[in-house]
């Protein structure tokens, strides 16, 4: 039933998208194939070729539009597309719960969704509001229900090329509509928890202890809680939603950037389906082994062959605005995602600021994971992810794991990172430093 059910999905999305009329502005109006020979090396001589294939931020990269611009050095190998299949108990909670999904709309305008329990809430995403139905499908996605990064890595590179680098341990947990068999259930009512992000940093000693907390609820129209921990007052105070739009940890993301690309709330967004396409990714990635900015291309930080091959993938093209009410306090005038089509997983960003300029650009590498009884996945919170600030010019790097450092998935964590109240509540930060 299951196999059947991915099929007609499969079916049922492809129908869609034969109908769709061509976005003039997407790379994808002028392609004339709609594949890549695997063993291709696209490189600053031959990217033309394949420029139908590409984000535009990509795109502005290779043809030197900005300062920050793709090196001579580049290469994209490209493989086979490897799809690893969704967690049968994903795709059975689908199937369960996916026919009672309803949208509700909000006196605000914004949106929202009522009976799910877990799932993709949309798996036959269709108009009206086929944007956002796709949006929630990538809120959504499957995510084990603990994952634990010992060594994780954040450099900002300036415009001179100085880079600082900070090291931290990252927990990240889903609590609600987790469909691992060992999940801990979490407690029902309005202050249930959908997902949790707890990072603390190692390096520099300066800012060693300096802890970020965030919670997500299980229902969409409340708000994310934010909790920082300063190791000089020994206390941790809460995070004003007006300074979601503010740098975290002096990286060029924003709270809004969380969550592997995206950590906004749903209710508050209009979202426009823009294209349904291939795009060039670099999935399954191998993160650099060695300290940065070894096996890194510079100044943009580029992958090197060493992080693995590029495949070609289906992604759904999003454009994201707040809705009139919420806008004029929002970082972004437009972020564009596109997501990975069978994962829910943002592969790239284009963002606009408030006065409709380019701002920045993201590439998100998801790490294949073996998660304990599940199998492999491409979505276990693990990347590998770079930002660029064109206006500026500067370059976020980002890896989770770095340097060949361990993770832990689900019951292969320690004991102590199993302690919900330490590292997903705001009182668990009280506990640092003792």
């Amino acid at each position: 039933m299951i196999v059947l059910s991915m099929f007609l999905v499969a079916l049922n999305h492809a129908a869609d998208c034969a109908d769709m009329p061509t976005n003039a502005a997407s790379p994808a109006a002028s392609s004339v194939s709609d594949a890549i020979a695997p063993g291709t090396t696209i490189t600053m001589a031959n990217w033309q070729r394949y420029k139908q294939f590409m984000p535009e931020g990509m795109i502005a990269l290779f043809e030197g539009k900005y300062a920050l611009k793709m090196s001579d050095g580049v290469q994209i190998e490209v493989g086979p597309t490897v799809t690893h299949p969704l967690p049968k108990t994903y795709l059975a909670a689908t199937e369960k719960s996916a026919p009672q999904v309803r949208l509700k709309e909000l006196p605000t305008g914004g949106l929202s969704l009522e009976n799910y329990h877990g799932g993709i809430p949309f798996p036959n995403a269709a108009e009206p509001h086929k944007g956002w139905k796709l949006l929630a499908n990538v809120w959504y996605r499957y995510i084990p229900y603990l994952v634990v990064d010992t060594y994780g890595t954040g450099c900002a590179i300036d415009s001179t090329g100085n880079s600082n680098c900070q090291v931290y341990v990252g927990v990240k947990r889903q609590l609600a509509y987790n469909t691992d068999v060992d999940a801990p259930a979490e407690s029902a009512g309005p202050n249930a928890r959908y997902f949790t992000e707890w990072f603390m940093t190692l390096e520099p000693e300066q800012d060693r202890y300096l802890t970020y907390l965030t919670v997500n609820y299980a229902d969409p129209e409340k708000p994310e809680a934010a909790y920082v921990f300063l190791p000089s007052l020994r206390r941790y105070q809460p995070i004003s939603n007006a300074a979601r739009c503010s740098e975290s940890g002096g990286l060029d993301q924003t709270y809004e950037d969380f969550h592997n690309g995206l950590d906004t709330n749903l209710t508050e967004m209009n979202v426009e389906y823009m294209s349904h396409r291939k795009m060039i990714a670099l999935v399954d990635v191998t993160p650099p082994t060695a300290r940065f900015p070894a096996d890194a291309l510079m100044p943009l930080a580029w992958p090197s062959p060493k992080w693995g091959k590029w495949q070609l993938r289906d992604v759904d093209v999003l454009g994201l605005t707040k809705i009139p009410s919420k806008a004029r306090s929002y970082c972004y005038g437009k972020r564009v995602i596109y997501a990975d089509s069978v994962y829910g997983f943002p592969l790239w960003e284009d963002m606009w600021d408030t006065k409709n300029q380019p701002w920045k650009f993201a590439a998100l590498f998801p790490v294949a994971a073996d998660v304990p009884g599940v199998g492999v996945v491409d979505t276990a919170a693990l990347d590998v992810e770079i930002w660029w600030d064109i206006q500026r010019n500067h370059t976020t790097f980002v890896s989770e794991p770095a340097q060949g450092h361990p993770y832990y998935i689900n019951g292969q964590a320690p004991k102590e990172y199993h302690d919900e109240n330490r590292y997903a509540t705001p009182a668990g930060l009280n506990l640092i430093m003792r």
